[in-house]
């Protein structure tokens, strides 16, 4: 499926884990499973509440220690990336290491797919 607009995705149930990397961090990604929805957020600059995209990354255990086992990505530019690759017939699995660059609504990723070792 195509990166797909928010008023056309299915609600997701949370909790949600916002996939928040530390800038100029490179983080690794190993996904199991994912699940692409929606969420509503509540922006924290008081402007109303609004529906944005959610690409649901469950991880190893041994990645992420906390409670839940995934990540809530809503960069519509990582989002698109990954998709790029999660729904791709042939070539994965990948592991793919995100490195953010900035802060905030401007921010961007850089991604790079490494094959993962069978």
């Amino acid at each position: 499926m195509p990166y797909t607009e928010a008023s056309e995705l299915k609600v997701l149930s949370g909790p949600f884990e916002i996939f928040e990397p530390p800038p100029g961090v490179p983080t690794t990604i190993r996904p199991t499973a994912w699940q692409l929805g929606k969420a509503r957020i509540s922006p924290r600059d008081g402007r109303p509440p609004y529906e944005v995209p959610v690409l649901r990354v469950t991880v190893p255990k041994s990645d992420k220690v906390t409670l839940p086992d995934y990540w809530d990505i809503t960069s519509k530019h990582l989002i698109a990336g990954l998709l790029a690759y999660l729904e791709a017939p042939t070539g994965g699995p990948y592991d793919y290491v995100v490195t953010k660059s900035g802060s905030g609504p401007t921010a961007r990723f850089v991604l790079e797919a490494r094959p993962r070792a069978k």
